[in-house]
């Protein structure tokens, strides 16, 4: 049986939290208005889309020509997730995208460039949906399931704005863990 709930943490958790989409659509409707903010909203669904696509089709040869593969994906996408519930805890370099400059195009773009999109792509497509399904139309529906997810995410912080900056900021820590434990559950799940 897919695992689902192993599935929906994890996609829903590398979704939501910070990363360049959130923190550009962020400034972008801090400094521009929501509605200003969408096109490039928009830009990142069909970036989410065209590499997902991508990702699929990478993923689905590498399990065709290299059936082995699938168990050294699932320990590198188990690797990825506990790195990703230790990060939080890891001194900051700082960087932080700070300008908004949004527009349809730079939206697209940046999925090309986006390492966390990549880790997050590759790593529910071959962790995740490869090892149970293999057939066009699932693949669709993963593909618009997972773009569909990272775009909510980033509606919602360009709503939500600086008020999710407020609630890091004032329970920073504590979200931190809980998303970490979240995380550790969904790595381990994998080999259950």
């Amino acid at each position: 049986m897919f695992p689902w709930q192993a599935f929906l943490t994890y996609i829903i958790i590398v979704a939501a939290t910070p990363g360049p989409n959130n923190i550009m659509s962020m400034n972008n409707a801090a400094q521009k208005g929501f509605r200003k903010a969408m096109p490039f909203n928009f830009g990142i669904f069909t970036g989410f889309i065209i590499v997902l696509i991508l990702c699929t089709i990478f993923s689905s040869l590498l399990f065709a020509l290299i059936p082995r593969v699938q168990l050294p994906m699932q320990v590198l996408g188990a690797a990825y997730m506990l790195y990703l519930a230790v990060k939080p805890f890891l001194p900051s370099k700082g960087g932080e995208i700070k300008n908004a400059n949004g527009s349809f195009m730079i939206g697209l773009v940046l999925q090309f460039i986006n390492p966390k999109f990549y880790l997050y792509a590759i790593t529910a497509i071959s962790s995740f949906i490869l090892p149970w399904y293999t057939e066009i139309p699932m693949l669709a529906f993963f593909i618009f399931l997972l773009a569909f997810v990272g775009f909510f995410f980033t509606v919602c912080w360009s709503f939500c704005g600086s008020l999710f900056t407020k609630i890091f900021n004032k329970h920073g820590r504590i979200i931190n863990i809980v998303m970490a434990l979240l995380l550790v559950y969904t790595a381990v799940s994998l080999f259950l």
